[in-house]
């Protein structure tokens, strides 16, 4: 369902910013020497976050307390990264543990293994004849560091002179199908083709690999508990210097109406970021579960961009079960664009069963491209 507003958010704020206190106890197989550490879609699944560490009550036991809104969450325990991360008995991954949340809860958590404790078979992954590397090692000078590109090219492309539009995305390793499948990507190839025979608009996606442990600094333009912000920075390698290669070395349309940028969680954050900087390069953005919470500033920041913005095209959506608080912040940046809710420019959709997952933005991609191949 397509909604410019929620109205249970008008008449009743107070219930989506209730939160509740979670008492966690984890109990562990062996004695370990680690810090342990709780990642989930309430801190950007971060492995390795300080403000997420667990106390030690004993040599197999751990202990910590969560506020968290109400609603509902999904987590893991980790070691402090996502190769020592927890796992079956026998180093098989676990699905996501999940946690419903109206009131004051307890939890047990027993870790059956650790995936480091295994070898790790490393899988050769291979992707559709038109979805190319266009560097391993692409050098960003406004951070000098280097970092996979990737490249979807319709199919016509190889047999036609025309020129394309393009969508630059974040997040570049999750991007695309690979065979063997993989339960964490948006397979956003396969959505192109299925689109593309249906009759809609062609167009290139770029692909930007994210830095890992980085990440959470890269994708935020703003100072926060994980460091100084390298989005500015990051928005600049895009603007400065990886579209005017893509636009030198492939058949592009260039202007701004043909020009798009989307990401999901932080991807959201600098999306929304980049669109907001840049409203003569970005003509729209795909602003999917964003992690506004980790940049408060943000909102001033789009308040002071409103008339650079009046032309662009903004599509948010967001899913119940990411939490309420995903759901308030993101139509806190709606009111601030559409407070009319008159301007088709700008949307947001909102859906029952939306989860912080790729599965989700996988599925609504489509809604996005169709929104901005009109």
């Amino acid at each position: 369902m397509l909604k410019r507003f929620l109205s249970i958010n008008l008449l009743f704020p107070f219930i989506l910013c209730a939160q509740v206190k979670v008492n966690l106890t984890v109990h562990m197989p062996k004695k370990t020497n680690d810090s342990l550490f709780i990642a989930g879609n309430f801190n950007d699944w971060n492995p390795g976050n300080r403000a997420f560490h667990l106390k030690q009550k004993d040599s197999l036991t751990y202990l910590i307390e969560l506020n968290l809104p109400k609603g509902y969450h999904e987590f893991k325990i980790t070691r402090g990264s996502w190769d020592q991360v927890e796992s079956q008995s026998n180093g098989k991954p676990i699905a996501n543990r999940t946690l419903t949340l109206n009131v004051d809860t307890n939890m047990d958590v027993r870790i059956a293994n650790w995936a480091d404790n295994f070898k790790q078979q490393t899988e050769d992954y291979r992707f559709g004849d038109h979805v190319h590397v266009i560097d391993s090692a692409f050098y960003i000078p406004q951070l000098k560091k280097y970092r996979k590109i990737w490249i979807y090219l319709p199919k016509s492309y190889k047999n036609s002179k025309k020129k394309y539009p393009v969508v630059y995305m974040h997040d570049g390793q999750n991007l695309f199908h690979a065979n063997p499948p993989r339960n964490n990507e948006w397979a956003v190839d396969s959505v192109m083709d299925s689109l593309i025979r249906a009759g809609s608009k062609e167009m290139i996606i770029v692909g930007i690999d994210h830095g890992g442990n980085d990440r959470l600094k890269e994708y935020n333009p703003y100072d926060s508990q994980y460091g100084k912000g390298e989005g500015k920075a990051y928005a600049a390698f895009l603007v400065e210097t990886l579209k005017p290669f893509i636009d030198q070395h492939y058949r592009t349309l260039p202007g701004v109406k043909n020009t798009a940028i989307a990401g999901s969680s932080m991807g959201g954050l600098i999306s929304m970021y980049a669109i907001a900087e840049y409203p003569k390069v970005f003509g729209s953005a795909g602003v999917f579960s964003p992690a506004f919470w980790l940049a408060p500033k943000i909102y001033a920041d789009i308040k002071e961009r409103l008339t650079g913005l009046k032309n662009s095209k903004i599509f948010f959506v967001a899913g119940d079960k990411e939490g309420p608080a995903m759901v308030r912040d993101l139509k806190k940046v709606y009111d601030i664009l559409n407070p009319d809710d008159t301007n088709k420019n700008v949307i947001f959709v909102e859906k029952e069963d939306g989860k912080h997952t790729e599965w989700f933005w996988h599925r609504e991609f489509v809604p996005f491209y169709k929104f901005i191949a009109k």
